[in-house]
């Protein structure tokens, strides 16, 4: 029996996460780390599936791969779809990689369909965009679009090895010197559009028993790595409640604090979200009978409105205030990282939309919490847009579980609406 071109599109992308899985197993996960054996198998098998399929490809100085469907307006800007392809150690193995075939099904759809689009359709396999290997956000899409210092080769280092991003840059057969000199390989005037499918990273399509959502944006950040809460060390015994400058008491109204913040602001409609990651004393000085002198504990907060995060920020002067007032303890919250929010266009979420409703394909609108890729591409004035697909098991872990049939839904998507974003 003769398969339809969208199971033959499908049964590519199957092939593909199975055989980089297979490749990059390292228990209880996968390992694809960046720069690394992982992510130079992933960016093969998505070549060779490329050249199976006829499209053109071209690799540019530091890694990035492109594979490109000729669209009948060669001088057109592209329309671009994919994803990264590295992983945390031991994750899952859908974080990215799921994009990467999900761009290489539709090429394939519309190579055995015989259509062509007005402008080329160009399926994008990027580097190393979790952090976790090396310190900068976005290092791959951001260096394509020569956004990085020309210091970033020698100063940045991997986690794992402790060498630099020149060296593993080198040992893959990529050219340090590309960011060096702020060269680029992506410019904004070329590129049409990108769309970045990804497993969702929470929960939420499993509560609503949905296959895809369609992302409204990535959720901007305000975060504070060293945050200290500074009282005075005293004799648990002796030293009466009036006198103390407990850090520990100063630093959990602090954090309660916020979360009154979070429920309120999240009660009025916004959207936010409030993590304190980690919240502890000297293990070197504390003890039971101390009260403590000094907490330390990190701020993480984000959210899709850029007003929210300036009154979450006012928020936490006034809380160190009156942790000084009422306490005697001084909050000092440290660096800020500020990381804007990163807006989806609004004619590709409404062409998403058309395309799932044509398939009979349920979706939802929802913002991701996690940075992407597409923030980059956002955040260089090029229409982005994102599509979730549902995915059991959180992210960032073995236990992703991105079932095809979900993937298959989310397909659908993002066929129709390549056609509709012209």
């Amino acid at each position: 029996m003769t398969l339809t071109a969208e199971a033959r599109a499908l049964d590519l992308a199957q092939t593909y996460l199975e055989t980089i899985r297979e490749g990059s197993l390292d228990a209880p996960g996968v390992t694809r780390a960046s720069y690394g054996p992982g992510e130079r198998l992933s960016h093969r098998l998505a070549r060779e599936a490329a050249e199976g399929l006829g499209l053109e490809v071209h690799v540019d100085p530091i890694g990035t791969l492109f594979m490109t469907l000729p669209g009948a307006d060669r001088s057109l800007p592209a329309g671009m779809i994919g994803s990264h392809a590295d992983s945390v150690p031991h994750g899952g193995n859908f974080d990215g990689a799921a994009g990467v075939a999900m761009g290489l099904a539709v090429a394939a759809r519309l190579r055995h369909l015989g259509r062509r689009l007005p402008r080329d359709l160009t399926v994008l396999a990027i580097r190393a965009e979790e952090m976790v290997w090396f310190p900068a956000n976005y290092l791959g899409s951001r260096a394509a679009f020569g956004l990085l210092s020309p210091e970033a080769p020698d100063t940045l280092r991997r986690s794992d090895t402790g060498r630099t991003l020149a060296d593993h840059m080198a040992e893959e057969g990529f050219e340090p010197d590309f960011i060096r000199q702020g060269r680029a390989s992506l410019s904004a005037e070329r590129i049409a559009w990108f769309l970045e499918p990804h497993i969702e990273q929470g929960p939420v399509l499993v509560e609503a028993g949905l296959p895809a959502a369609i992302v409204t944006g990535i959720r901007g950040s305000l975060r504070h790595r060293n945050c200290r809460a500074i009282g005075q060390d005293a004799h648990a015994g002796g030293a009466p409640r009036r006198s103390r400058r407990d850090a520990v008491i100063a630093a959990a109204r602090l954090v309660a604090g916020l979360d009154e913040f979070w429920t309120a602001e999240e009660a009025a409609g916004t959207d936010l979200v409030c993590t304190i990651g980690e919240f502890f004393t000297d293990a070197t000085r504390h003890a039971p009978t101390r009260v403590p002198g000094e907490v330390r504990f990190t701020l993480d907060i984000r959210s899709e409105d850029v007003a929210a995060l300036h009154r979450a920020e006012a928020w936490l002067r006034g809380a160190a205030a009156e942790a000084k007032a009422r306490h005697g303890v001084e909050v000092d919250f440290g660096p800020a990282l500020h990381v804007p929010p990163a807006l989806m266009d609004q004619r590709l979420r409404a062409a998403l939309g058309a395309a799932a409703a044509e398939a009979g394909v349920a979706t939802m609108a929802m913002a991701s919490g996690g940075g992407h890729d597409c923030a980059t591409f956002a955040g260089q004035g090029v229409a982005s847009a994102m599509l979730f697909i549902r995915n059991d098991g959180g992210s960032h872990n073995p236990q992703e579980a991105m079932e095809m049939d979900d993937f298959a839904a989310a397909f659908r998507i993002a066929a129709g609406a390549v056609e509709r974003f012209g």
